[in-house]
């Protein structure tokens, strides 16, 4: 069987030094995902869940191991791929649209086109604007705009080029409850339609079981995956199911595994 993504036994140290040392960021790393799988991933701060996202889009190179993605070796920053923070980063001088065409003024081959194409992109903006509510908002800049509308139009900025994969690094971490939720919903309908992969690194275990198809605690640095959790609970899911026994039983046996392993440095046995 092929998967999208395919981590073989990764281990990742930050310089020579601390690899002569055995210092790793990140152990024994091996991870499978199919094509256009939701996963998220959880676990105590600063145990590798971001360092995890850089070797995936190939901002980092492995010390040890292989990682393919789309069925070919992470030779260097993948083009395939969006992200999206915490913080928006739209640039305060650019209107929500210049925001969101942004990638492809810079990245090829959309770069070399993008005058010449510019109203076919535009378009493709503005549609995208629309999906996530955001329609005649194209002309505002961000300080004009709510925290949770910023947050759209970053997810827009990461996904105007179409790409395979999308990464997520505690993007509704910042927002109010409400909003945040909200802004789930947009993410599980973009998702639905485009079918793109997504890897949601999140401290917030109800938002990663609510869009997951399945969620990985990480230990303790040096990070490792210790557990995997399919999320079998039906889709398309709505913020009903969040107050289900099923969803909450999933919601406290993540927590538990947290708990454990902030306590012993192991996860509780499954």
């Amino acid at each position: 069987m092929s998967y999208f993504v395919d981590f073989r036994n990764v281990w990742l140290a930050y310089n020579d030094e601390l690899l002569a040392a055995g210092n790793f960021a990140v152990e024994d790393i091996s991870l499978q995902v199919t094509e256009g799988e939701f996963i998220a991933i959880v676990g105590p701060s600063g145990c590798g869940k971001s360092t995890f996202m850089k070797l995936t889009t190939g901002l980092r190179m492995p010390s040890k191991g292989t990682i393919q993605i789309g069925g070919q070796p992470v030779t260097g920053p993948l083009k395939i791929s969006g992200m999206a923070f915490q913080a928006p980063s739209l640039l305060p001088w650019r209107t929500t649209l210049d925001n969101v065409l942004l990638p492809l003024e810079i990245v090829e081959p959309y770069r070399t086109n993008f005058k010449t194409h510019r109203a076919e992109y535009e378009a493709r903006a503005v549609k995208l604007l629309q999906s996530v509510g955001l329609a005649g908002y194209e002309r505002k800049f961000p300080w004009e705009l709510s925290g949770g509308m910023q947050q759209r139009a970053s997810i827009c900025r990461a996904l105007i080029h179409e790409p395979k994969m999308l990464l997520l690094d505690e993007p509704f971490g910042a927002l109010d409850a409400f909003t945040r939720e909200e802004l789930w919903c947009t993410l599980r309908d973009l998702q639905a339609a485009q079918k793109f992969n997504v890897i949601l690194v999140t401290h917030d275990l109800r938002e990663s079981v609510f869009l997951a198809d399945t969620v990985y605690v990480m230990s303790k640095s040096p990070g490792r995956f210790v557990v995997q959790r399919q999320i079998d609970l039906p889709r398309p899911r709505d913020l009903e199911i969040t107050y289900t026994k099923e969803f909450t039983d999933i919601v406290h046996e993540l927590r538990g595994h947290i708990g454990a392993m902030r306590k012993t440095g192991v996860a509780v046995p499954q």
